[in-house]
């Protein structure tokens, strides 16, 4: 949750230059000069079983998991729904069968949502998406079919089996998840690969995979053009063992199983194409980069026109029907938490009352969606003159530059050290968020003084409302530097979804109770 102050390696290998394969072979009938390969291809060249072993495994594993604990999770609820709904379990005949049906129907539509498609699986928030949407496809279906044939089904039942069967298999997909991400982050199950590009280019995307290891993709190789002035043999630890032009001899030579191609003029068009046509007949996977930063897959498409396959970006969902969908279940879930939350919030308000003289609640203004600013409601953490202490001790800010941190600020009092461990001097939040002046997710609100220094790319945080958490808030809270707390706020703004917030909110609990970068 926000925590703002109540006042403001692999040795370099030399660069190998006499490869045998210096361009990618073109099919007969494309008019490509031939290479200058001239060996006759291999049983190893031709071998569809390329792919990592291995990998292909892991993930035949999971799904596996994934087929046969989705249905005896589905078959548990719904026994369990027909059991406490009914006394005479044995008498409700058209009930017995339900057991055994409902897994072909919940198998059916999480297939429907391509759940367990090889791209999606062990995806995080992508696969928690489709299995909400399959959650919801099965109220409607079992609405519709209860209209269309005059059926008689307990709405008790369905209100207890579904929720409890889409919470069981989400469950289960991160504990699933969390075993495929620790067999990977231990070199098992990974696929071996090669990376294409410009130097720069190629250098920011084995940044960007040994972040994400745990998807399951190891650079052992670089292709990059001859550069002037490049002495070293390596992108960051990974080997360069050819050029471009030369990926087919490196797969080869490396044993890789993916080649990941970062936007260059000498592989595009026909060039890409042959490069496809000749991993395929080696079963190599081919990925390619559009260029695109921090966008995620449910905004892009493929959109054919010509004969060419053109990337088509959507507009980020900040306004239109899912944003008010967004709003009202917002309002809707601020204000039922505050309700419920209410003796809690009257018990720590006077713990902070009776431990130090002051008021209960810290206000202050901030920056709200479109630059609109609103009033912030919080526990007072802090003494009540911390704003004039604020000089003296700026020089001592283990903040990013931006917000003032203090690791062991003076100012904040005993039971305001407990509240901000905690995330528990945010729950007045909810105030804010039944007001809709706040989102129950978004990024964190600024303050006027903040926003005052914003550039262009900053002020784009402020097309949507700021939350009460956010990937901001989970990935390291206090710990990160601004770049990068902006760099995931901007995330957040250009690729939220109803599943990203679900994720998200489930990655605030373990935080809280963990109380990392909190302080």
């Amino acid at each position: 949750m926000t925590q703002t102050t109540d006042a403001s390696s692999t040795a370099p290998l030399p660069v190998q230059r006499s490869l045998s394969v210096s361009t990618v072979p073109a099919p007969p009938g494309h008019g490509a000069p031939p290479s200058r390969d001239t060996r006759p291809p291999s049983r190893r060249d031709l071998s569809p079983g390329r792919p990592d072993d291995s990998a292909a495994r892991l993930l035949t594993r999971y799904r596996t998991a994934l087929l046969g604990g989705d249905a005896l999770i589905v078959a548990v609820a719904v026994s369990a729904a027909v059991w406490l709904r009914f006394d005479d379990y044995a008498a409700q005949s058209g009930y017995r069968i339900a057991p055994l049906l409902a897994p072909l129907l919940w198998l059916g539509l999480l297939a429907a949502n391509r759940t367990y498609e090889t791209r999606f699986l062990a995806s995080g928030s992508q696969e928690t998406e489709r299995v909400v949407r399959a959650g919801l496809a099965s109220f409607m279906l079992v609405a519709v079919t209860s209209y269309s044939f005059a059926g008689n089904i307990s709405r008790s039942i369905v209100l207890f089996a579904i929720p409890c069967t889409m919470a069981g298999s989400l469950l289960l997909r991160w504990v699933l998840r969390r075993g495929v991400h620790r067999a990977r982050a231990a070199g098992r199950g990974v696929h071996r690969t090669v990376v294409v590009g410009r130097h720069d280019a190629a250098h920011h995307l084995i940044a960007m995979l040994r972040s994400a290891s745990f998807r399951g993709l190891s650079p052992v190789a670089a292709c990059v053009p001859p550069t002037e002035g490049l002495t070293a043999g390596a992108v960051d630890g990974v080997p360069v063992l050819g050029s471009p032009g030369e990926v087919l001899d490196v797969v080869e030579r490396t044993g890789a199983h993916t080649v990941a191609i970062v936007s260059h003029p000498d592989l595009a068009g026909h060039q890409l194409r042959r490069l496809s046509w000749a991993l395929e007949e080696r079963g190599v996977d081919l990925l390619v980069s559009p260029g695109i930063m921090e966008v995620a897959g449910p905004r892009l498409s493929i959109r054919p026109v010509a004969g060419l396959s053109l990337l088509h970006l959507e507009k980020p969902a900040a306004h239109g029907g899912k944003m008010l969908l967004k709003a009202t279940l917002d309002r809707v879930f601020g204000t039922a938490l505050l309700v419920f939350l209410a003796p809690v919030l009257v018990g720590l308000a006077l713990a902070v009352r009776l431990s130090s003289s002051g008021p209960a609640f810290f206000r202050q203004t901030r920056v709200g969606a479109d630059g609109r600013e609103f009033t912030i409601v919080k526990f007072r953490t802090m003494v009540v003159d911390a704003e004039a202490h604020l000089a003296r001790l700026a020089h001592l800010s283990d903040g990013n530059g931006i917000l003032f941190k203090m690791r062991a600020d003076p100012r904040v009092t005993r039971v305001g050290a407990f509240l901000r461990r905690y995330s528990l001097d945010e729950l007045p939040q909810l105030i804010n968020v039944a007001r809709g002046e706040m989102s129950l997710v978004g990024p964190r609100p600024p303050l006027p003084s903040e926003v005052a220094t914003y550039d262009g790319d900053a002020t784009r945080r402020l097309r949507v409302r700021p939350g009460m958490t956010g990937l901001w808030q989970v990935s390291g809270r206090s710990d990160l530097s601004w770049e990068e707390a902006l760099r995931l706020d901007l995330r957040y703004v250009d690729n939220w979804s109803i599943g990203m917030d679900l994720v998200i909110l489930w990655r605030t609990v373990r935080a809280v109770f963990v109380g990392s970068g909190a302080y």
